[in-house]
């Protein structure tokens, strides 16, 4: 496998794990700085359990940074590179917004099984 393949596989899938609605709106919770599992909840309507497992993916892929302080452990985004790609993703939506809302090909199949 070349290099480039091997960097394209490893591209692909951190886009799906930012396609995921969960770690998604979980990374949008944290932009606006340090929140604890329970913030976290509470901003992204997650369940605590759900939460939990999606913060540990994203811990151990390093997209976010941990640290207890006192009996709550405290989640941040790591690194300033992850917050221009959110924000980049906000910025083209507003030029392809309708477009994306508008387009099936992204969407799961429903005759599926």
């Amino acid at each position: 496998m070349t290099r480039s393949l091997d960097s394209l596989q490893v591209k692909s899938k951190l886009f799906r794990g930012l396609s995921d609605p969960s770690r998604l709106s979980i990374l949008e919770a944290l932009r606006s700085g340090p929140k604890n599992v329970t913030e976290i909840v509470a901003a992204t309507d997650l369940s605590q359990p759900n939460a939990s497992m999606h913060l540990d993916c994203l811990w151990c892929c390093g997209l976010v940074d941990r640290k207890a302080r006192g009996r709550f452990m405290y989640y941040r985004i790591r690194s300033r590179r992850t917050l221009r790609i959110l924000q980049a993703a906000q910025d083209l939506l507003t030029d392809v917004y309708d477009r994306i809302v508008a387009c099936s090909r992204y969407e799961g199949r429903k005759d599926r099984p």
